[in-house]
Order: C-alpha cells, then structure tokens, then sequence
C-alpha cells in the first residue's frame, strides 16, 4: 500500500506494548507493537498482530504463551530498544517470569499472559489471538501513546 495509507492509518492515537515470550532455545525475546485489542470477555480473549517480515516472526509464530506488556508513560525508552532488531533486546532489562514462563516487563501498565487460542492470516501480518490465562494492572499509571510517527502523552 502507498505510505499515504500508512500515514492515514498512524491517525488513530494507539498505545504501546511490547509481547514477550520464550524461544524454542527457551531465550527470552520480545517486540514493539502497537496492534493490540481485545477481543472477548467471556472467554477473556485478546489479539495482536505482527508482520511477517519482521525478525520476531518465526518465535512468535512458534510460542504457545506470551506476555502482552501494555507500556506505561516512562516506559519509552523500553519501546525504542524493543522496536530495533540489530541487538540483543534484553540486554541489561531487568524482568519477572510469568507462570508461562514469558517475560514480565516490571513497570508495564498492564499485563496479559496468554496461551494462543489461534493464528489467522492477515496479509502481510498474522493475527495471534490469546486466552488470558492471568491479567494485572496499575489503575493510577498513564498510558505510553503513539499517534502520527510519534509518542505523546495526554494534556492534562
């Protein structure tokens, strides 16, 4: 698609989180994203999508649990260094372990560990839908956003 349909579409203000999960080395990886949503509450059901292209792909492809970490407003930083992918993402990043055993980013606003319920095929991204197995969350936290290219915060 043309980049003024990108650009069209970075006009809905977003959060941000970044997905962990174990590789099939049991290594802890993880990746920006910004397309997540939930789905359903009964079953608890949630989603994220991730372009196939991206060097993340195959683990995620492969992971039967994750951990979407819905970042706070602090957490920016956090968000660049998971977004590259010519480095070692958790090098020097402090982290719990879920029960599933994917990495917990201390900090996050709200987490979802999840077992994949499905994978659909989105085009050039997948769709994974995950069963929330456990959720928290810091009600007086802000939210990380991200609208036009850009992090912002709200006005108070």
């Amino acid at each position: 698609m043309s980049r003024e349909f990108r650009d069209a579409l970075g006009c809905f203000v977003t959060g941000v989180c970044i997905v962990t999960c174990r590789t099939a080395d049991g290594l802890p990886h993880g990746v920006t994203v910004n397309s997540f949503s939930s789905v359903s509450l009964d079953p608890p059901l949630i989603l994220f999508s991730l372009d196939r292209a991206n060097t993340s792909f195959g683990h995620f492809h492969r992971a039967q649990t994750f951990v979407v970490n819905v970042l706070s407003r602090g957490q920016e930083g956090l968000s660049r260094v998971f977004a590259r992918t010519d480095t070692d993402r958790f090098a020097g990043v402090a982290f719990d372990v879920a029960a599933s055993g994917a990495p917990v980013l201390p900090g996050s606003l709200a987490i979802f560990e999840c077992h994949k319920h499905a994978a659909y095929d989105g085009g050039d991204h997948e769709i994974i839908l995950g069963r929330v197995l456990r959720h928290a969350y810091a009600a007086d936290e802000e939210a990380l956003l991200y609208f036009c290219g850009r992090y912002r915060e709200l006005a108070p």
